[in-house]
């Protein structure tokens, strides 16, 4: 109920957002910094194939592997490797970390609204092409034309104003770079974000509902969810690990599993 309240709240009070939303993230970097196991926050990805097997990582990643699945689908839809690539809402830095690790881009930028998910991800993650700081996806803290990729993974839902994210992502992308994308969204809320990307001035290279491929991920991934939700928050509160984690049968499953709620991947260009 508790986690169910702070989702309503959130959905229903735009101006409050980029707060509550760095307040809840703040408190996850002091609260578990050094809960080294839970990197990637996302809901996942799983090929209904059951081929995510096949995406070789190490033995250390191996747990997160429906989480850095989602982040391997959206990250390869153009090239990366020698590029210069900025995520905007990295988190605890699990998905920047694979991408610097994996794709290998020539340098990897993390940038997050919550100065303690900051330090949580340059303490965690050291890796020569990588780097955090902190700022706001409404503001970025970088000049014009200045990196190749942007890479923003289920993070837009928190933003007060999509269209000032949109506007500066076009800003600090080099002519034919790319904005690599993937969110949900209610189903009433469709157009409107439809609406918002025609209005970016970026052109639609690629769109993919992979609702399904998120549902079948939970589900796999649910023994590992709620395991992690038990370290974090035990007894009576466990419901509420359960909600924030996405396990089988809470609000966002539910809502993807009854068509109340989709899910899209989405590449687009800056001409």
């Amino acid at each position: 109920m508790i986690a169910d309240a702070f989702l309503w709240v959130l959905n229903r009070t735009p101006p409050l957002r980029r707060t509550l939303w760095r307040l809840f993230f703040d408190v996850l970097a002091n609260r578990f910094g050094d809960v080294g196991w839970w990197t990637l926050m996302n809901y996942g990805y799983a090929d209904l194939d059951c081929s995510t097997r096949a995406l070789a990582l190490d033995p250390a990643d191996d747990p997160e592997r429906y989480p850095i699945a989602l982040y391997h689908h959206v990250a390869t839809l153009a090239p990366i490797a020698g590029r210069e690539v900025l995520e905007v809402g990295s988190g605890r830095g699990g998905g920047a970390s694979f991408v610097a690790r994996y794709l290998a881009p020539a340098r990897m930028v993390g940038v997050d609204l919550s100065g303690q998910a900051v330090k949580f991800c340059n303490r965690h993650h050291r890796l020569g092409n990588l780097h955090f700081q902190q700022g706001d996806a409404e503001r970025l803290p970088f000049t014009d034309a200045c990196f190749d990729n942007v890479i923003n993974v289920e993070s837009s839902f928190c933003y007060p104003s999509i269209d000032r994210f949109f506007g500066e992502v076009k800003r600090v992308l080099r002519p034919g770079g790319y904005l690599h994308y993937t969110d949900l969204r209610l189903v009433h809320e469709i157009a409107d974000w439809r609406a918002a990307l025609a209005r970016s001035g970026l052109e639609l290279v690629h769109e993919r509902d992979i609702t399904a491929n998120v549902i079948e991920a939970l589900h796999r991934d649910t023994p590992r969810r709620r395991a992690g939700g038990r370290r974090i928050v035990s007894g009576p509160f466990s419901r509420i690990a359960d909600t924030f984690t996405g396990v089988d049968g809470t609000r966002i499953p539910s809502l993807l599993a009854s068509g109340e709620m989709v899910y899209f991947s989405f590449l687009l260009r800056k001409e």
